[in-house]
């Protein structure tokens, strides 16, 4: 069935939200890549501000998920996400003009938290607006979102031609044409109703959620793997192709979103057919680890040569889309049935924020053990310990699968009772034992 006709099967809301999640990463991967250059190049920032732009970027949106879950199960999702796209508008144009160093952070900023409002509440919209379709509805969700990753830098590259004001202005446009969408013709809706209880016990209930919290530990890995195609990756095109490095990396960047535009509902057809939500993460999870095995093969352009060595490189890149496909909808799916159907963007914002620290902490590592094992000649060190990093990551989930509540035969996500408090539910496998409010 194609990525069209499973679109038109899902109601207006949902279709909504897919379009959107679209021109949300079209405006923002026109931008984001360039985003550094043009700080350290037109506006001569120095290196150290440059990476203080940016990493307050990353910081307002990493670090404030929380709160943008919890402000959409309070206030409603439709108005998260209508402010997320807003203050996105306004960052980008501040962008557009800004010069002095306090502007840039402020609109970096304001960037960031704008990621912060929309993304949980769009999930746990789509979660609730797809029922019992959530799988289905997540594949679907992550084509618009990688056709997204794929359209958005050819699209700023042809408007940095231009000139990077323009770029910035014309992803300042994306976001204001969605947020009048949204505003418009996106309908009301919200979770469970509100327990009634403060933030912070509110944030307590997920925190206990031990079965949830578990399982954003064992993600981490996913996250850190697949976050390779923006770090390691790229750093490895540099090592292996010299001048033609940026070449090489523009073809990463466009097999991964391929893969994952073209293949994703049959990967996610291919894996409900045969196994549930559970397996079906172990082995996306294994496709993860397992993709980083011919680096340890063919790390260096000796003794193959550079054309093996960036063909390995391409494979690696096409095995991590297809890992990341097959992980994404189930691992969706599992972050609402954990959470039990209460406060649920609250989930989805506290998942986002134990990932991203993750992903921080991971790329550090990387970065530092890519520059050691390059010097040390043992490049094949780093793909080894990814591959190992996977592969516990892999084990995690078999052993929360295998060993939790057998209530048919079915996914993961089947196998722990949606009930109105997860914290009463008894889950030998997360718990060690029975365990009461």
């Amino acid at each position: 069935m194609s990525v069209l006709t499973k679109f038109r099967g899902f109601d207006t809301a949902a279709q909504l939200l897919m379009v959107n999640q679209f021109g949300i990463n079209l405006g923002f991967y026109m931008l984001m890549p360039y985003l550094a250059g043009y700080l350290a190049g037109p506006l001569g920032l120095a290196a150290w501000a440059v990476g203080l732009v940016l990493g307050v970027r990353n910081f307002s949106q990493q670090g404030m998920f929380l709160v943008g879950g919890t402000l959409a199960d309070r206030l409603g999702y439709k108005p998260l996400i209508v402010a997320g796209c807003l203050l996105r508008t306004g960052g980008f144009v501040l962008l557009a003009f800004a010069s002095s160093l306090p502007a840039l952070l402020i609109a970096s900023a304001a960037t960031g938290f704008a990621g912060a409002l929309f993304n949980p509440a769009v999930r746990a919209y789509l979660a609730a607006e797809a029922g019992e379709r959530r799988v289905e509805a997540f594949a679907v969700f992550n084509v618009f979102y990688q056709a997204g990753i794929l359209a958005g830098p050819l699209v700023g590259l042809a408007l940095l031609s231009v000139d990077f004001r323009v770029v910035a202005t014309a992803a300042a446009a994306v976001f204001a044409l969605l947020t009048v969408a949204q505003l418009f013709a996106l309908p009301a809706r919200r979770g469970a109703e509100p327990s009634g209880a403060s933030v912070l016990a509110d944030w307590r209930t997920v925190v206990a959620n031990r079965p949830f919290v578990l399982f954003a530990l064992a993600m981490i890995g996913s996250y850190v793997l697949s976050f390779q195609v923006y770090l390691a990756l790229p750093l490895q095109a540099e090592f292996i192709a010299g001048a033609n490095a940026q070449t090489v990396t523009s073809a990463v960047f466009v097999i991964s979103g391929v893969v994952a535009v073209a293949g994703q509902l049959r990967i996610t057809g291919w894996l409900r057919s045969r196994w549930g939500s559970g397996r079906s993460l172990v082995a996306g999870m294994a496709v993860l680890a397992v993709s980083f095995l011919p680096l340890t093969i063919v790390p260096t352009a000796t003794p193959f040569g550079a054309g093996a060595a960036i063909t390995v490189l391409l494979i690696t890149a096409a095995l991590l889309a297809v890992g990341t496909a097959a992980v994404f909808p189930f691992e969706m799916d599992t972050v609402v049935a954990l959470s039990g159907n209460r406060l649920v963007a609250t989930h989805y914002g506290f998942y986002n924020t134990v990932v991203g620290v993750g992903i921080l902490v991971g790329n550090l590592a990387t970065g530092a053990v890519f520059g050691a094992a390059r010097d040390a000649g043992a490049t094949w060190a780093l793909w080894a310990g990814l591959a190992v990093i996977g592969a516990l990551a892999a084990l995690a989930l078999y052993l929360l699968d295998r060993r939790a509540p057998a209530v048919a035969d079915d996914p993961i996500t089947d196998r722990f009772p949606v009930v109105a408090d997860p914290d009463t539910v008894r889950l030998p496998v997360f718990t060690g034992g029975p365990r009461t409010r």
